[in-house]
C-alpha cells in the first residue's frame, strides 16, 4: 500500500484523500468532462540564513543582477530573449516580432509592443525550430525613433514538453526584470529537456509581496504554486497510465500498481492528466480561480519579501530563486520534488 501510494505520487497523480491543499471554495464550472479545482503549493524557508539576520528578508535592499548574454539568451522551444543595445536618452522601447525579416507579419502581440525602458525581453509562445526576427524603435517625449537593425533568434528543434511563461507586470515593471525572466527561462529548459511529452503548459509567473488573489505570503513562504487540479475515476487514470507506457520504468511503475482503487477518484493536475490523454485544460485566471476560459495551467508565484538572488551562485544570504522557481514548476507539473 505505501509502496503503491509512491507510485501515484511519483507519476503526478494523488488519490483524493492525499495532503494536497485544495480550495474547493474557489471553484467554478468549467467545459471539461472532469471537474476542475484549485491545488496551492507552498514552500518554506528557514528563519535565517548564512549572512542575513531573521526578518531581514521582509526590509533587504535589492541590488541589481548582471546576466551573462549566454544565460540570457538561452532559447526553448517556445521561447527566446530578445536584447538590444540602449539608445542615450530613450525613456522606452517599442518591439517588433516576426518569422520574416521583411516584417509583412508579425507574432501576436508583438508589433509595436511597448516594453518600456529595457534592454531585453523574453519572447513567448513560439513555435519550436523557428527563426524569428525582431527590431526595436527607441521613444522620449520628444517622439520615436526609426527601426533598428533587424535582429534574429531561433528556437530549439526537439520535440517534447512546451511550457510557455506569461509574466505579470510584477516583473516586467521590475527593474531586476532581466534577471527574474532570465532565472524563469533557465528553469523552463531544464524541463524541457527532461520531458517528451507533447503538450503545452502555460504558466504565469509572479515577483510580488501578494499571492495571485491579493493575500499576503504567510509568514516564512518563500513561493506559492496555484494549479488546477481535476479529479479523474480511478479505472479512467490507471488505465490512461498503462496505455501512455512509453519506457521500461514506465512499464516498472505501472507493474506496482495496485489492483485493488484505492479511493473513487485520482486528482491530478491540468497539465498531468494531458499528459495521459486526459481533456483537462487549462483552466485558471491570473487571481488563482478557475473557470471556462481561463487561459493558465497554474501560477508561480515568488515572494518578493524574500531575500532571493537570480544568478548563480547566490551569495551568503540570499536564496536561490532558480531553485523555488523548478520546484513550483515541478508542482505544476504534477511531481513532488523536493
Amino acid at each position: 500500500m505505501p509502496s503503491a501510494f509512491l507510485v501515484l505520487v511519483a507519476l503526478g497523480a494523488f488519490p483524493d484523500t492525499s495532503l494536497l491543499a485544495q480550495s474547493a471554495e474557489q471553484n467554478a464550472p468549467v467545459s471539461a468532462i472532469y471537474k476542475a479545482r484549485v491545488g496551492e503549493h507552498h514552500s518554506r524557508g528557514q528563519s535565517t540564513l548564512s549572512g542575513a539576520k531573521e526578518g531581514e528578508g521582509a526590509t533587504y535592499s535589492q541590488s541589481l543582477e548582471e546576466v551573462s548574454s549566454a544565460a540570457a539568451m538561452a532559447p526553448t522551444r517556445s521561447t527566446f530573449m530578445a536584447t538590444w543595445e540602449p539608445v542615450s536618452g530613450a525613456t522606452g522601447y517599442r518591439l517588433d516580432v516576426s518569422t520574416t525579416s521583411s516584417f509583412t507579419s508579425y507574432v501576436s502581440g508583438h508589433q509595436n509592443l511597448d516594453v518600456g525602458n529595457v534592454t531585453s525581453r523574453i519572447i513567448g509562445g513560439l513555435s519550436p525550430g523557428t527563426t524569428y526576427y525582431y527590431r526595436v524603435r527607441a521613444y522620449n517625449a520628444l517622439g520615436t525613433s526609426g527601426d533598428s537593425k533587424a535582429m534574429s533568434a531561433a528556437t530549439t528543434t526537439t520535440s517534447g514538453l512546451v511550457i510557455n511563461p506569461t509574466f505579470d507586470s510584477s516583473i516586467l515593471q521590475n527593474p531586476n526584470s532581466a534577471a527574474i525572466q532570465s532565472a524563469i527561462n533557465r528553469a523552463i529548459a531544464i524541463y524541457q529537456s527532461l520531458f517528451n511529452d507533447p503538450i503545452t503548459v502555460f504558466i504565469l509567473f509572479r515577483y510580488s509581496h501578494t499571492k495571485p488573489n491579493g493575500n499576503p505570503f504567510p509568514s516564512g513562504d518563500l513561493s506559492v504554486s496555484d494549479f488546477v487540479v481535476y479529479s479523474i475515476p480511478w479505472d479512467t487514470c490507471i488505465n490512461a497510465l498503462r496505455a501512455d507506457a512509453k519506457t521500461v520504468n514506465d512499464t516498472t511503475a505501472n507493474a506496482s500498481l495496485p489492483s485493488n482503487a484505492l479511493s473513487t477518484n485520482i486528482s491530478v493536475s491540468g497539465a498531468n492528466g494531458r499528459a495521459i490523454g486526459q481533456d483537462t485544460p487549462p483552466a485558471m485566471f491570473p487571481n488563482g480561480t478557475v473557470g471556462d476560459a481561463g487561459p493558465y495551467d497554474g501560477i508561480v508565484s515568488l515572494n518578493s519579501n524574500i531575500p532571493f538572488q537570480f544568478t548563480r551562485p547566490p551569495s551568503a544570504g540570499n536564496y536561490d530563486a532558480q531553485r523555488s522557481i523548478e520546484h513550483e514548476i515541478d508542482e505544476i507539473l504534477g511531481g513532488r520534488v523536493n
